[in-house]
C-alpha cells in the first residue's frame, strides 16, 4: 500500500496560520478590558484571512466568524491589523450581547461597543489601514511646519559641528514652538497610537531608558502595551506611542535613528574587545542618556525651548485625556538594575552627547509583517 508523503507547509502557510493565532491571542487580550457579565456572553469566534476586495475586514454573525484581508495581514504591521480586528470584534459585541442585530451596523450600540473595547468606530471598508493613515500627506499648516524641521535636520548631517548643533537646536525649538501653537489655537482631538520597535517576549534595558527619553523631550505619551510575538507564536510587549500625527512621526523616527546609531557605534567599539550583549546594553545606555543630557541642557539654555515646555506641560491636558481613555488600568513595574560596567557605559555618554539627529523625519519606512525563520 502506498501513502501519500505530507507536503511541508510553505512559509506563506506557516505565517498565515500564527497570524490566524495572533488575532485569537489578541481578542482573548481585548476580551480582559469588558465586565464578567459581558465576557460571559461573548462568544470565542472562528478567526480567517481572506482575499477581501472592498472591505478589510467583516464580521459574520452566522458563521460567528471574524474574517481580516489577507492583504492587510500580510502587508501591514500589527498596529494596523489589530486595530480592524478590534473594530470587528466591536460589532460581535453590539450583536451577542447588546442584541444589535437587524439595527444599523455603526449605530449607538455599536458605537457603544468600540468605547468599551477602545476599537476605532470607522467602518472597515471605506477607512484606510491606520499605516496609510500616517503615511498620507497632507497640505496643513501642521505638515508645512514639519518640512521646515526636515529642512534643518538636513543642516544638522553638515561636518561643521557647530553648523550641526545649531540647526538640531533650531529644529527642535520649532518642534517645540509647533505645539505650544496647538495648544493655543486648535481644538485637538486627533491623536493617533502606533508601536515603536519590534514585538517580544523580552526587551534590552537600553529600549526602557529610550521609551522614557521619548516621553520626555518628544511631546508623546508612552506605555508597554501586550501584544503577540508572530516569530514566538507568544504574547509579548511592544512600546505603544500616543500624540498628534506629527510629534508621533517624530518621536518614532528618533526611535529607530537612535537604534541604528547605537548598533553602527557598537559595532565600531567592539570590533577588536568582543564584549558580550549585556555589555551592549550598557553602551547604548551610555549613548541614550548622553543625547539625554544634551537635549536636557539645550532646553535649560535656550529660555524659549524651556518656556515652550512649561506651556505643553501644564496644558496639554487633552493627551492626557486621551492616554487615560485609551489604557483605563496600568501598573508601574520596576526593573531589576544589573551591574554595568562603567567604562563601556562612559564611552557610551561620550558618543551620545555627540550624537545629533539628522533628516529623514518625514519618510520613515515601517516595515509589513514578516515571518523569519531560523534554515
Amino acid at each position: 500500500m502506498t501513502i501519500a508523503k505530507s507536503q511541508k507547509p510553505s512559509v506563506q502557510e506557516v505565517l498565515e496560520r500564527r497570524i490566524i493565532h495572533g488575532l485569537a491571542c489578541e481578542w482573548e487580550l481585548a476580551l480582559n478590558i469588558l465586565d464578567p457579565l459581558q465576557q460571559k456572553f461573548l462568544r470565542k469566534p472562528l478567526f480567517g484571512l481572506r482575499d477581501l476586495k472592498s472591505k478589510w475586514g467583516y464580521w459574520s454573525a452566522d458563521r460567528n466568524e471574524i474574517c481580516i484581508s489577507r492583504n492587510l495581514a500580510l502587508n501591514y504591521p500589527w498596529d494596523s491589523v489589530r486595530e480592524v480586528l478590534l473594530h470587528e470584534m466591536a460589532h460581535q459585541l453590539a450583536e451577542q450581547v447588546f442584541g444589535a442585530a437587524g439595527r444599523s451596523p455603526h449605530g449607538t450600540l455599536f458605537r457603544e461597543a468600540c468605547r468599551l473595547l477602545r476599537a476605532n468606530p470607522m467602518p472597515s471598508g471605506t477607512y484606510k489601514p491606520l499605516l496609510d493613515r500616517i503615511k498620507e500627506p497632507s497640505d496643513t499648516s501642521r505638515d508645512r511646519i514639519m518640512v521646515r524641521i526636515k529642512k534643518l535636520l538636513a543642516l544638522a548631517e553638515s561636518q561643521n559641528r557647530y553648523e550641526a548643533e545649531a540647526a538640531m537646536s533650531k529644529a527642535y525649538e520649532l518642534i517645540a514652538k509647533y505645539n505650544v501653537d496647538l495648544l493655543e489655537h486648535e481644538n485637538r482631538s486627533d491623536f493617533f497610537s502606533i508601536f515603536v520597535g519590534k514585538p517580544a517576549l523580552r526587551h534590552p534595558k537600553e529600549d526602557y531608558f529610550l521609551a522614557n527619553m521619548l516621553q520626555e523631550f518628544y511631546f508623546v505619551r508612552g506605555l508597554w502595551v501586550s501584544v503577540y510575538v508572530l516569530e514566538k507564536s507568544k504574547m509579548g510587549r511592544v512600546l505603544e506611542i500616543s500624540g498628534t500625527l506629527q510629534n508621533i512621526k517624530m518621536a518614532s523616527y528618533v526611535y529607530d535613528f537612535i537604534h541604528r546609531y547605537i548598533h553602527s557605534q557598537w559595532v565600531q567599539y567592539n570590533k577588536t574587545k568582543h564584549f558580550n550583549r549585556y555589555r551592549k546594553s550598557d553602551f547604548a545606555v551610555g549613548i541614550i542618556e548622553g543625547f539625554r543630557s544634551k537635549l536636557k541642557s539645550q532646553s535649560h539654555k535656550n529660555k524659549t525651548i524651556k518656556n515652550y515646555f512649561a506651556i505643553v506641560r501644564a496644558k496639554d491636558s487633552l493627551l492626557q485625556q486621551y492616554f487615560a481613555y485609551k489604557y483605563p488600568h496600568t501598573v508601574n513595574i520596576r526593573k531589576k538594575v544589573s551591574p554595568q560596567n562603567e567604562d563601556i557605559l562612559n564611552a557610551g555618554i561620550k558618543l551620545g552627547k555627540q550624537l545629533v539627529i539628522a533628516k529623514g523625519i518625514i519618510d520613515k519606512k515601517i516595515y509589513p509583517i514578516r515571518l523569519i525563520t531560523n534554515k
